[in-house]
């Protein structure tokens, strides 16, 4: 997901992340994000989340992990808010959800 970037001068070298845009299309970005999600799942949720983190210690999680710059952006991609980290998110999501079914 980061990709080093070449050194300007002689300062420290920045590094470049991969971020996913509001039309689910990947783009470079200095800044490492502030959420992360699942491709596959379309689930978006804290760096931290526990749910996320035991994924990714097991090994099964990191080829499909993407990150986002914002709420916004994930929303906008297509992901819904995670039930773990985010549960007044996710509960907003669901009754949205509900709402709109015949």
């Amino acid at each position: 997901m980061t990709a080093p970037m070449p050194p300007s001068g002689n300062g420290p070298k920045r590094r470049l992340h991969t971020l996913i845009s509001r039309d689910g299309r990947p783009y470079l970005s200095l800044s490492p994000g502030t959420l992360g999600g699942h491709r596959r799942t379309r689930v978006y949720g804290r760096l931290d989340c526990p749910s996320a983190l035991r994924a990714i210690v097991g090994g099964h999680y990191v080829t499909h992990r993407v990150l986002f710059a914002d709420e916004a952006t994930a929303v906008e991609a297509g992901y819904r808010p995670c039930a773990v980290c985010l549960p007044t998110e996710y509960a907003r999501w669901k009754a949205a959800r509900r709402a709109t079914r015949p």
